[in-house]
């Protein structure tokens, strides 16, 4: 259960350090010697630099800036060693130097420091860890253009058709395009500004949705969740309709939501099952 807690912390930790610090490497220094502090109070050096070591090659294989070279498989391996540390190694009779002065209850029982420390990393895990591992499923999914146009002989047949149309009529492309410019402007100029324009909804959307799986799920709130999830696809519903006939935002919406709620109720399960073993 250590195990799983340190590194779903350490990858947590990172991704929000790579995501909101203006310098990473205070960031990084920052959650080692927090994870450093936590591990030696806890008696658990070991699982602490093992979650080290995955936090390094997390970063290294799930890049924010390009898509993941490994794809969904850093996801997967994390996922399968998550649950194989609570459902294999199970609790620890002895929390160390902290188990002594650890006191912590709630609603459904007294909870040890190990299983706390199990929640704080799936929550923080849920955070900006779970917005790569959807973005990775969707990379995966996503059907690429070729890079190079000369590869697609209907794109090169199109160029070139394009190239001689322009050749023969350079005054007339010349005007449209200063027109269509000018036409461009005047709407931009006349339009009133949308306050709302730069905002990110969907950054803020996905984690607030895998906090609150969580915890429902934790609390056996089973109709709020259904009902939740079902407002969700209520709202998208008007978007999803004027797919046409690609399907392209229906795919899009089910492959991200679903990843995204397998996450959480696969983080909900861990804490669950640590609870109760």
């Amino acid at each position: 259960m250590i195990v799983a807690g340190f590194i779903l912390l350490a990858v947590g930790a990172a991704d929000l350090v790579r995501q909101f610090a203006p310098r990473r490497w205070i960031g990084y220094l920052t959650v080692t010697v927090v994870l450093l502090l936590l591990g030696s109070v806890s008696d658990a050096l070991l699982p602490m630099a093992l979650a080290l070591v995955v936090g390094a090659l997390w970063v290294w294989s799930m890049p924010t800036e390009r898509p993941a070279p490994l794809g969904f498989w850093p996801a997967v391996l994390l996922a399968v060693v998550s649950v194989g540390a609570v459902v294999g190694l199970g609790a620890r009779p002895d929390a160390g130097l902290i188990g002594a002065v650890w006191r912590l209850r709630s609603p459904f029982g007294e909870v040890p420091f190990d299983l706390a420390l199990l929640a704080l990393g799936a929550g923080v895990f849920l955070l900006e860890s779970a917005n790569l591992v959807v973005r990775a499923a969707l990379d995966g999914e996503h059907t690429w253009r070729p890079a190079d146009p000369a590869a697609s002989p209907v794109t090169a047949v199109a160029d070139t058709a394009a190239a001689a149309e322009t050749a023969a009529a350079p005054e007339t492309a010349a005007a449209s395009e200063t027109a269509a410019a000018t036409e461009t402007d005047a709407e931009v100029a006349s339009a009133p500004r949308d306050p709302r324009g730069g905002f990110k909804g969907g950054r803020l959307i996905g984690p607030l949705e895998r906090i609150l799986v969580l915890i429902l799920t934790l609390a056996a709130a089973y109709p709020i969740l259904a009902a939740m999830l079902a407002a969700k696809g209520i709202v998208r519903f008007p978007e999803i309709s004027r797919d046409g006939e690609t399907g392209a935002r229906a795919e899009y919406f089910l492959v991200g939501s679903l990843v995204s709620w397998v996450i959480a109720l696969g983080a909900a399960f861990l804490v669950w099952w640590a609870a109760h073993s």
